[in-house]
């Protein structure tokens, strides 16, 4: 294409680009479409998955830490952050059922002592 056929070049393109996506976003914000929660009690601190071993399987991890650490506040499993220690959250499943910790086991076999007692 000669230059006498191009009417736009790059640079205005990219440029009128920046500008609608900048606009774009300054609108939606002063109309109020765009939400900033501050409550963050409710925001997720990250994604973790539980991986089962058993005595046959092997299982490599990453030696690094990952800067958080476990910690049992009132019954139930809490991720803390070490650089911030007012940074907590609660582990809950996908039903958003927190994860006991502590004393666990005596409680399950409690209950499943009473069961027996009651069955009898």
């Amino acid at each position: 294409m000669s230059q006498a056929e191009a009417k736009y070049s790059v640079r205005a393109l990219l440029v009128t680009g920046f500008i609608a996506v900048v606009g774009t976003v300054l609108v939606l914000e002063s109309t109020g479409r765009i939400n900033h929660s501050d409550d963050k009690s409710a925001a997720p601190v990250g994604d973790f998955q539980a991986v089962h071993l058993s005595p046959d399987d092997s299982f490599r991890m990453s030696r690094k830490f990952s800067e958080l650490h476990a910690v049992c506040e009132q019954g139930y499993l809490a991720i803390a952050s070490d650089i911030d220690p007012a940074f907590r959250g609660v582990i809950v499943d996908y039903k958003n059922r927190g994860v006991r910790c502590g004393e666990i086991h005596t409680f399950v076999n409690d209950k499943a002592n009473r069961e027996e007692r009651s069955a009898q």
